[in-house]
Protein backbone atom coordinates (compact mmCIF):
# COMPACT_ATOMS: atom_id res chain seq x y z
CA UNK A 1 0.00 0.00 0.00
CA UNK A 2 1.55 3.43 -1.13
CA UNK A 3 1.23 6.98 -1.66
CA UNK A 4 -0.67 7.46 -4.77
CA UNK A 5 -0.56 11.49 -5.34
CA UNK A 6 0.29 14.18 -3.97
CA UNK A 7 -2.00 17.48 -4.26
CA UNK A 8 -1.25 20.93 -3.05
CA UNK A 9 -4.06 23.85 -3.47
CA UNK A 10 -1.93 27.25 -2.89
CA UNK A 11 -5.27 29.64 -3.67
CA UNK A 12 -8.52 28.42 -1.98
CA UNK A 13 -11.23 26.95 -4.81
CA UNK A 14 -8.29 27.46 -7.79
CA UNK A 15 -7.02 24.52 -9.23
CA UNK A 16 -3.79 23.22 -8.01
CA UNK A 17 -0.96 21.19 -8.16
CA UNK A 18 0.08 17.85 -8.30
CA UNK A 19 3.74 16.85 -6.73
CA UNK A 20 5.81 14.31 -6.49
CA UNK A 21 7.11 15.46 -2.88
CA UNK A 22 5.45 17.23 -0.08
CA UNK A 23 6.33 18.40 3.24
CA UNK A 24 4.22 18.20 6.14
CA UNK A 25 3.65 20.43 9.03
CA UNK A 26 0.64 20.27 12.09
CA UNK A 27 -1.06 22.39 9.47
CA UNK A 28 -1.30 20.07 6.53
CA UNK A 29 0.81 20.10 3.15
CA UNK A 30 3.26 23.09 3.56
CA UNK A 31 1.99 25.98 1.08
CA UNK A 32 -2.03 24.46 0.57
CA UNK A 33 -4.65 26.80 0.84
CA UNK A 34 -2.19 29.81 1.89
CA UNK A 35 -4.09 32.02 -0.01
CA UNK A 36 -7.69 33.18 -1.03
CA UNK A 37 -9.73 35.35 -2.74
CA UNK A 38 -11.75 38.05 -0.56
CA UNK A 39 -14.89 39.12 -1.41
CA UNK A 40 -14.40 42.88 -0.92
CA UNK A 41 -18.29 44.18 -0.67
CA UNK A 42 -19.43 40.84 2.12
CA UNK A 43 -16.20 40.13 3.36
CA UNK A 44 -16.52 36.44 2.86
CA UNK A 45 -13.63 33.98 1.60
CA UNK A 46 -14.63 33.00 -1.91
CA UNK A 47 -15.64 29.16 -2.26
CA UNK A 48 -16.82 27.89 -5.56
CA UNK A 49 -19.27 26.23 -2.99
CA UNK A 50 -21.71 28.90 -4.05
CA UNK A 51 -21.62 28.39 -7.58
CA UNK A 52 -23.75 31.58 -8.51
CA UNK A 53 -20.71 33.58 -7.44
CA UNK A 54 -17.40 31.35 -7.56
CA UNK A 55 -17.55 29.26 -10.01
CA UNK A 56 -15.36 30.92 -12.57
CA UNK A 57 -12.72 30.04 -9.34
CA UNK A 58 -12.26 26.96 -10.89
CA UNK A 59 -11.06 27.80 -14.50
CA UNK A 60 -8.30 29.36 -12.24
CA UNK A 61 -5.23 27.57 -11.35
CA UNK A 62 -2.36 28.03 -8.94
CA UNK A 63 1.12 27.16 -8.03
CA UNK A 64 4.17 28.21 -6.06
CA UNK A 65 7.33 30.20 -7.58
CA UNK A 66 9.35 27.97 -5.44
CA UNK A 67 8.69 24.90 -2.83
CA UNK A 68 8.05 26.76 0.57
CA UNK A 69 10.15 26.09 3.75
CA UNK A 70 7.87 25.83 6.96
CA UNK A 71 8.04 28.86 9.42
CA UNK A 72 9.48 31.06 5.99
CA UNK A 73 7.33 33.33 4.19
CA UNK A 74 5.34 31.78 1.60
CA UNK A 75 6.89 32.22 -1.66
CA UNK A 76 4.22 34.15 -4.18
CA UNK A 77 1.76 32.52 -6.32
CA UNK A 78 2.20 32.21 -9.76
CA UNK A 79 -1.98 32.18 -11.00
CA UNK A 80 -2.78 31.22 -14.34
CA UNK A 81 -6.17 32.83 -15.43
CA UNK A 82 -8.70 31.24 -17.96
CA UNK A 83 -7.61 33.50 -20.86
CA UNK A 84 -3.79 31.39 -20.33
CA UNK A 85 -2.32 34.81 -19.23
CA UNK A 86 -0.36 34.65 -15.90
CA UNK A 87 0.48 36.81 -12.84
CA UNK A 88 1.81 36.67 -9.35
CA UNK A 89 0.94 37.16 -6.15
CA UNK A 90 3.41 40.11 -5.80
CA UNK A 91 2.20 41.80 -9.48
CA UNK A 92 0.99 45.04 -8.78
CA UNK A 93 -2.19 44.55 -10.86
CA UNK A 94 -3.36 41.19 -9.34
CA UNK A 95 -6.04 42.09 -7.54
CA UNK A 96 -7.78 44.50 -10.27
CA UNK A 97 -6.95 41.75 -12.89
CA UNK A 98 -8.61 39.20 -10.39
CA UNK A 99 -11.65 41.38 -10.15
CA UNK A 100 -11.95 42.10 -13.96
CA UNK A 101 -12.39 38.26 -14.37
CA UNK A 102 -14.79 37.55 -11.48
CA UNK A 103 -16.93 40.28 -11.84
CA UNK A 104 -16.76 41.29 -8.07
CA UNK A 105 -14.18 43.93 -6.06
CA UNK A 106 -11.72 40.93 -4.79
CA UNK A 107 -8.48 41.09 -3.02
CA UNK A 108 -6.16 38.32 -2.82
CA UNK A 109 -5.17 37.56 0.36
CA UNK A 110 -2.85 35.73 2.96
CA UNK A 111 -4.09 36.03 6.52
CA UNK A 112 -7.55 35.70 7.70
CA UNK A 113 -9.46 39.08 8.07
CA UNK A 114 -11.57 39.24 12.05
CA UNK A 115 -14.45 37.23 11.48
CA UNK A 116 -14.02 35.59 8.03
CA UNK A 117 -16.08 33.61 6.94
CA UNK A 118 -17.56 31.34 3.72
CA UNK A 119 -20.42 30.16 2.41
CA UNK A 120 -21.31 26.91 0.96
CA UNK A 121 -24.97 26.04 -1.25
CA UNK A 122 -26.92 23.07 -0.54
CA UNK A 123 -27.86 22.11 -4.03
CA UNK A 124 -31.17 20.25 -4.33
CA UNK A 125 -30.79 17.27 -6.44
CA UNK A 126 -33.34 15.31 -7.94
CA UNK A 127 -34.65 12.35 -5.94
CA UNK A 128 -32.31 13.57 -2.77
CA UNK A 129 -33.64 14.62 0.08
CA UNK A 130 -31.82 17.54 1.34
CA UNK A 131 -31.33 15.77 5.00
CA UNK A 132 -29.49 12.96 3.05
CA UNK A 133 -26.60 15.52 1.84
CA UNK A 134 -26.09 16.65 5.68
CA UNK A 135 -28.07 17.30 8.99
CA UNK A 136 -31.48 19.63 8.66
CA UNK A 137 -30.46 21.31 12.13
CA UNK A 138 -27.05 22.20 11.03
CA UNK A 139 -28.38 23.91 7.25
CA UNK A 140 -31.40 25.56 9.10
CA UNK A 141 -29.14 27.03 12.02
CA UNK A 142 -26.17 28.11 9.67
CA UNK A 143 -28.60 29.24 6.84
CA UNK A 144 -27.87 32.76 5.42
CA UNK A 145 -29.88 33.36 2.64
CA UNK A 146 -31.61 31.74 -0.26
CA UNK A 147 -30.80 31.25 -3.81
CA UNK A 148 -33.60 32.48 -6.44
CA UNK A 149 -33.83 28.36 -7.10
CA UNK A 150 -35.01 28.57 -3.23
CA UNK A 151 -31.41 26.17 -2.48
CA UNK A 152 -30.43 27.57 0.89
CA UNK A 153 -26.81 29.05 1.23
CA UNK A 154 -25.25 28.74 4.98
CA UNK A 155 -22.66 31.01 6.23
CA UNK A 156 -19.47 29.27 8.38
CA UNK A 157 -17.01 30.43 10.61
CA UNK A 158 -13.47 30.00 8.12
CA UNK A 159 -11.20 29.71 11.71
CA UNK A 160 -14.20 27.67 13.64
CA UNK A 161 -12.61 24.05 12.84
CA UNK A 162 -9.07 24.13 10.84
CA UNK A 163 -5.82 25.35 12.28
CA UNK A 164 -4.86 28.91 11.66
CA UNK A 165 -2.73 30.32 9.20
CA UNK A 166 -4.84 28.97 6.41
CA UNK A 167 -7.86 28.95 4.24
CA UNK A 168 -9.31 25.64 5.04
CA UNK A 169 -13.50 25.10 5.59
CA UNK A 170 -13.03 22.19 8.09
CA UNK A 171 -9.40 20.39 8.76
CA UNK A 172 -5.70 20.45 7.86
CA UNK A 173 -5.81 17.89 5.59
CA UNK A 174 -7.50 15.59 3.30
CA UNK A 175 -7.54 11.66 2.38
CA UNK A 176 -8.60 10.02 0.11
CA UNK A 177 -8.30 6.04 -1.26
CA UNK A 178 -8.18 4.81 -4.90
CA UNK A 179 -10.84 2.06 -3.68
CA UNK A 180 -13.40 4.81 -2.49
CA UNK A 181 -13.16 6.47 -6.50
CA UNK A 182 -13.18 2.82 -7.96
CA UNK A 183 -16.44 2.05 -5.61
CA UNK A 184 -18.62 4.80 -7.04
CA UNK A 185 -17.74 4.11 -10.43
CA UNK A 186 -19.11 0.66 -10.04
CA UNK A 187 -22.54 2.28 -8.43
CA UNK A 188 -22.51 4.84 -11.48
CA UNK A 189 -20.95 3.76 -14.38
CA UNK A 190 -22.02 6.66 -16.47
CA UNK A 191 -21.01 9.46 -14.35
CA UNK A 192 -17.15 10.83 -14.21
CA UNK A 193 -15.56 10.69 -10.33
CA UNK A 194 -12.84 11.81 -11.36
CA UNK A 195 -10.06 12.74 -8.50
CA UNK A 196 -10.09 16.17 -9.12
CA UNK A 197 -13.23 16.87 -8.43
CA UNK A 198 -12.56 15.63 -4.38
CA UNK A 199 -9.23 18.04 -4.22
CA UNK A 200 -7.61 15.55 -2.05
CA UNK A 201 -4.34 16.01 -0.64
CA UNK A 202 -3.22 12.82 -0.50
CA UNK A 203 -4.90 9.73 -2.34
CA UNK A 204 -3.33 6.15 -1.05
CA UNK A 205 -3.87 3.27 -3.18
CA UNK A 206 -5.84 0.54 -2.57
CA UNK A 207 -6.93 -0.90 0.67
CA UNK A 208 -9.95 -2.84 1.31
CA UNK A 209 -12.48 -2.64 -1.38
CA UNK A 210 -15.01 -0.06 -0.68
CA UNK A 211 -15.61 3.03 0.98
CA UNK A 212 -12.76 2.56 3.03
CA UNK A 213 -11.98 5.31 5.00
CA UNK A 214 -15.44 4.83 6.56
CA UNK A 215 -13.72 3.17 9.70
CA UNK A 216 -10.87 5.88 9.72
CA UNK A 217 -11.48 8.22 12.28
CA UNK A 218 -10.04 7.31 15.48
CA UNK A 219 -7.12 5.45 13.76
CA UNK A 220 -3.59 6.50 12.86
CA UNK A 221 -1.30 5.90 10.08
CA UNK A 222 2.31 6.60 9.13
CA UNK A 223 3.21 8.15 5.62
CA UNK A 224 6.96 7.21 4.77
CA UNK A 225 9.54 7.57 7.34
CA UNK A 226 7.89 10.18 9.38
CA UNK A 227 4.80 11.92 8.55
CA UNK A 228 2.02 10.56 11.41
CA UNK A 229 -1.44 11.87 10.62
CA UNK A 230 -4.43 11.29 13.39
CA UNK A 231 -7.99 10.60 11.27
CA UNK A 232 -10.71 12.71 12.79
CA UNK A 233 -13.97 12.47 10.57
CA UNK A 234 -15.30 11.18 7.33
CA UNK A 235 -15.36 14.07 4.23
CA UNK A 236 -18.92 15.74 3.43
CA UNK A 237 -19.33 16.48 0.23
CA UNK A 238 -20.97 18.91 -1.09
CA UNK A 239 -22.07 20.85 -4.31
CA UNK A 240 -18.20 21.64 -5.09
CA UNK A 241 -17.90 18.17 -6.13
CA UNK A 242 -20.53 18.06 -8.96
CA UNK A 243 -19.27 21.42 -10.97
CA UNK A 244 -16.82 21.59 -14.39
CA UNK A 245 -13.57 22.07 -14.60
CA UNK A 246 -10.93 21.78 -17.26
CA UNK A 247 -11.63 18.39 -17.78
CA UNK A 248 -13.71 17.39 -16.15
CA UNK A 249 -17.60 17.85 -17.24
CA UNK A 250 -20.69 18.86 -14.77
CA UNK A 251 -22.05 16.14 -12.82
CA UNK A 252 -24.49 16.02 -10.25
CA UNK A 253 -24.97 12.44 -10.03
CA UNK A 254 -21.79 12.26 -8.68
CA UNK A 255 -23.13 13.71 -4.99
CA UNK A 256 -26.41 11.89 -6.01
CA UNK A 257 -24.47 8.66 -5.76
CA UNK A 258 -22.90 9.18 -2.92
CA UNK A 259 -26.16 10.70 -0.91
CA UNK A 260 -27.87 7.61 -1.52
CA UNK A 261 -25.03 5.05 -0.91
CA UNK A 262 -22.91 6.47 1.78
CA UNK A 263 -24.68 8.46 4.66
CA UNK A 264 -22.25 8.32 7.54
CA UNK A 265 -23.29 9.57 10.99
CA UNK A 266 -20.58 11.85 12.24
CA UNK A 267 -20.23 12.09 16.12
CA UNK A 268 -17.45 15.43 16.20
CA UNK A 269 -19.79 17.64 18.28
CA UNK A 270 -19.84 20.83 15.89
CA UNK A 271 -21.21 18.57 12.89
CA UNK A 272 -22.38 15.94 14.47
CA UNK A 273 -25.32 13.72 12.32
CA UNK A 274 -25.30 12.13 8.97
CA UNK A 275 -23.59 13.14 6.04
CA UNK A 276 -22.76 12.03 2.23
CA UNK A 277 -19.16 11.32 2.72
CA UNK A 278 -16.40 10.12 1.09
CA UNK A 279 -12.69 10.28 2.00
CA UNK A 280 -11.65 11.60 5.80
CA UNK A 281 -9.80 14.55 7.24
CA UNK A 282 -6.88 14.43 9.35
CA UNK A 283 -4.56 16.11 11.67
CA UNK A 284 -1.04 15.86 11.41
CA UNK A 285 0.78 14.47 14.60
CA UNK A 286 3.97 14.19 13.08
CA UNK A 287 5.53 16.21 10.53
CA UNK A 288 7.96 15.03 7.24
CA UNK A 289 8.48 14.93 4.11
CA UNK A 290 6.95 12.43 1.97
CA UNK A 291 7.09 11.07 -1.82
CA UNK A 292 4.81 9.30 -4.20
CA UNK A 293 4.87 5.56 -4.36
CA UNK A 294 6.36 5.74 -0.46
CA UNK A 295 4.53 2.80 1.70
CA UNK A 296 1.37 3.90 4.28
CA UNK A 297 0.29 1.60 7.02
Amino acid sequence: MTIAALHRYPVKSMLGESLTRAVFDERGVVGDRAFAVLDVESGTIASAKVPKLWAKLLEFSAKLSAEPVPGEEMPPVVIRFPDGSTLRSDDAGIDQALSDVLGREVRLITVLPDGGTFEELWVDLDDVDRGELGPEKIIEATTARQEDTGEAISRFDVAAFAPPGRFYDLAALHVVTESTLERLRELAPDSDFDVRRYRPNVVLTDTEPGFAENDWPGREMTLGDDVRLAFTFQTMRCVMTTMAQPGVPEDRNTLRTIAKNNRIDITKPEVAGKWACAGVYADVSAGGEVAVGDPHG
